[in-house]
C-alpha cells in the first residue's frame, strides 16, 4: 500500500537541485498513476486539535446542530444530519458541517449564473465561539500550502508553476468541511454501509486531515478499491475533476468512497478542498505531458465542466436536493 499512495516530503524540493529533481519525479508519477498520496512534511500543526473541535461539535444536543442547518441556506452552508446529502442518490451515513469563505449574504441577479449563490456567509454554534477562528486559521494555512503544492504538480509537467494563478487568484473558492461517521447501531446493517459514496472531488486539490480509525477506499480498478491507510502527521492528497480537464486526463481525479466504521466506532475527518474562483476556468495547459494526452473520458452521467462553479454547481444539484427545493426552485429540471 505504501508504493500505491507513496509519502511525499514537501520538505525534498527545497533541499537541493538533485533531491528537488527527484521529488517531481515521485509527484509526477503520484499524481499520474493514481491520484492520491500522502503528504507530510507540510509544515501545518493542530490538526489533532482541530479533530477534537469536530468531536465537540457533533457531541453538541442535535437541536443545537439542527438550528444550524443546510436546509436554511440558499448557499450551501451548514449543518447535514445523517442521510441529508445524497451520493449517487443514496443518502450518506454520516453527519457534517459545510464552511466556505465568509462573504454577505447576496443574491444573484436574474443574468448572473446560479453559482453565484454558492457565496454567502457560514452558520455557526453559539456554544462554541472560537470554532470559527479555528477553521479560518486552518483554511488559511492549507490554502498556501494547497496553492505551493499545485505550483509543484505543475513543474512536474513542464508547466510554469505560475500558469494557473489568475485561475485561483485572488479569492479561491475554497472548501471545509467537519465530518463524522459514526458506525451503525447493529452488524447486521449491510445496506448502511456507504459513508460517503462513490465519486470525484470536483475542485483542484484536496486535502484530508483524518483521524486513526481508516475506512477510505480509493478505486484502483473498475470495482476494485484498496484501503488508504492512517499515517499520522500526514495529508491524504487527491486530484479534483478540474485538473483532469485542464491535463486533457494525464491526471485522474480518481473515485473513492468512505466506508462506514464498525457499530460502536466514531470516525472524524476534515477534509480541505482547494478551488478556483466561483468564476474561474482551467486554461488547457502547455508542455509534452499534457499535449500527448488522450483527452477527457467522457461519462454522460457525470459531465465534466472547465468552469470551476458550472462543475460544483453540477454536484450541488445532485447533492441536497431539498436544498434546491427549498430555495432554488427554478433550477429544478422540468418534464
Amino acid at each position: 500500500m505504501s508504493e500505491l499512495f507513496p509519502v511525499i516530503d514537501l520538505r525534498d524540493a527545497e533541499r537541493g537541485p538533485q533531491a528537488r529533481a527527484e521529488f517531481l519525479d515521485r509527484l509526477r508519477s503520484a499524481v499520474h498513476d493514481i491520484g492520491f498520496f500522502q503528504l507530510v512534511g507540510h509544515g501545518v500543526t493542530g490538526g489533532d486539535d482541530l479533530l477534537d473541535q469536530a468531536r465537540r461539535f457533533f457531541a453538541l444536543p442535535e437541536s443545537e446542530r439542527a438550528a444550524l442547518s443546510i436546509l436554511n441556506s440558499p448557499h450551501f452552508r451548514g449543518y447535514s444530519e445523517i442521510g441529508r446529502e445524497l451520493t449517487q442518490g443514496i443518502p450518506d451515513q454520516r453527519r457534517q458541517l459545510d464552511i466556505g469563505p465568509e462573504h454577505p449574504a447576496t443574491t444573484p441577479g436574474p443574468d448572473e449564473p446560479s453559482y453565484r449563490w454558492l457565496a454567502g456567509p457560514n452558520q455557526w454554534p453559539a456554544t462554541m465561539p472560537g470554532l470559527a477562528d479555528a477553521v479560518h486559521r486552518w483554511t488559511g494555512e492549507l490554502t498556501g500550502v494547497a496553492h505551493r503544492l499545485l505550483g509543484l504538480i505543475l513543474e512536474s509537467l513542464e508547466v510554469p508553476a505560475d500558469f494557473l494563478d489568475d485561475v485561483v487568484a485572488p479569492d479561491p473558492h475554497v472548501h471545509f468541511k467537519l465530518l463524522h461517521y459514526p458506525g451503525p447501531e447493529h452488524s447486521e446493517a449491510d445496506g448502511e454501509n456507504q459513508g460517503v459514496g462513490v465519486h470525484k472531488d470536483y475542485g483542484i486539490l484536496t486535502l484530508l486531515l483524518q483521524d486513526d480509525k481508516g475506512g477510505l477506499q480509493v478505486a484502483v480498478e473498475d470495482g476494485v478499491f484498496a484501503d488508504v491507510p492512517v499515517v499520522p502527521g500526514a495529508f491524504v492528497v487527491n486530484l479534483g475533476e478540474l485538473l483532469e480537464v485542464a491535463t486533457r486526463g494525464y491526471l485522474r481525479a480518481t473515485t473513492h468512497r468512505v466506508v462506514r466504521p464498525a457499530p460502536g466506532v466514531d470516525r472524524y475527518s476534515a477534509p480541505f478542498f482547494y478551488n478556483p474562483r466561483l468564476d474561474g476556468s482551467m486554461q488547457p495547459l502547455p508542455g509534452p505531458y499534457v499535449e500527448s494526452a488522450e483527452g477527457v473520458v467522457p461519462d454522460p452521467a457525470n459531465p465534466l465542466f472547465a468552469g470551476y462553479g458550472e462543475n460544483v454547481m453540477k454536484g450541488m444539484l445532485r447533492a441536497f436536493p431539498q436544498v434546491i427545493e427549498r430555495h432554488h426552485p427554478e433550477l429544478l429540471p422540468t418534464a
